[in-house]
């Protein structure tokens, strides 16, 4: 996707989530990088300052040009100074990934409220303050290419671990979605979203297996590859390529909608 096809040359990314939480290629990272390899500057945010300079420095390695900088999307005012810094360094915006998330299990009863809260506003609140705040400019500029990043969770629910937070933010956010693409369809700006499925990223060590309790590491990810039907889990390439294709001027035509990259997994039904 790096060659003719699917080039970004000229364009200006600002990728949320851009750092990665331990060695190893998450979907933020991965993004950041394969996008400035098709030719866009790109502008990382992370809350995580180190993080967010790995990935800076892998991509001025091979020749790009990026930007690391620290921005708790939470955080409004953060949020809204983060945009201003990208416009005063590169002067447009073309391309706004929303990458930042995280899941906790737990139902309404057991859940305690500020968790919900958090959920909510982790998942959720985050694609809303980006798209707040680079919207008007890609509107100014008479086109832009929106791609939220939403997950399985928000399509089909198992019968193991509940997920009532995480599940309803990420459904939000391919609601969220389709309602800013037909809000903008007629300014130039599209809007679609990634829906990941189990995928082998640093989070799987840094998380779940602390969240499920696991004390085999190996056994966790070798249960999580034999549940999908190709028989492994994804990487963040696998995110990482998919939000090219739709950041990209090949997919013009599309917008309010998702695709799916899990391998299977969703049509397979619960487990």
């Amino acid at each position: 996707m790096e060659d003719a096809l699917f080039r970004l040359d000229g364009k200006v990314a600002l990728v949320t989530g851009a750092g990665s939480v331990g060695p190893g290629w998450g979907n933020g990272k991965a993004t950041a990088v394969l996008l400035a390899r098709a030719g866009a500057q790109v502008f990382g945010v992370d809350i995580n300052e180190a993080a967010a300079a790995e990935t800076r420095d892998l991509i001025a390695g091979e020749g790009g040009t990026a930007v690391a900088h620290h921005c708790d999307m939470l955080a409004a005012e953060q949020v809204e100074a983060a945009i201003a810094a990208c416009l005063s360094r590169f002067g447009r915006i073309d391309i706004l990934v929303n990458n930042v998330g995280g899941s906790h299990p737990g139902g309404p009863v057991d859940m305690p409220e500020e968790v919900w809260d958090h959920q909510i506003d982790f998942n959720l609140k985050t694609a809303f303050l980006g798209c707040k705040y680079v919207l008007p400019h890609m509107e100014a500029q008479g086109s832009g290419a929106v791609v939220n990043i939403s997950s399985v969770a928000g399509l089909r629910m198992g019968t193991g671990r509940v997920h009532s937070a995480y599940s309803a933010s990420k459904a939000g956010i391919i609601a969220f979605s389709k309602s800013v693409a037909l809000g903008y369809a007629k300014k130039g700006i599209r809007c679609n979203t990634v829906v990941p499925g189990l995928m082998h990223t640093p989070l799987v060590e840094h998380r779940l297996v602390r969240q499920l309790g696991a004390n085999d590491a190996e056994a966790l990810i070798a249960k999580r590859h034999a549940s999908v039907p190709v028989g492994h889990m994804g990487s963040g390439w696998d995110i990482a390529h998919a939000v090219l294709f739709l950041a990209s001027d090949e997919a013009k035509y599309i917008t309010a909608t998702e695709i799916v990259v899990d391998g299977g997994f969703t049509a397979a039904g619960p487990v």
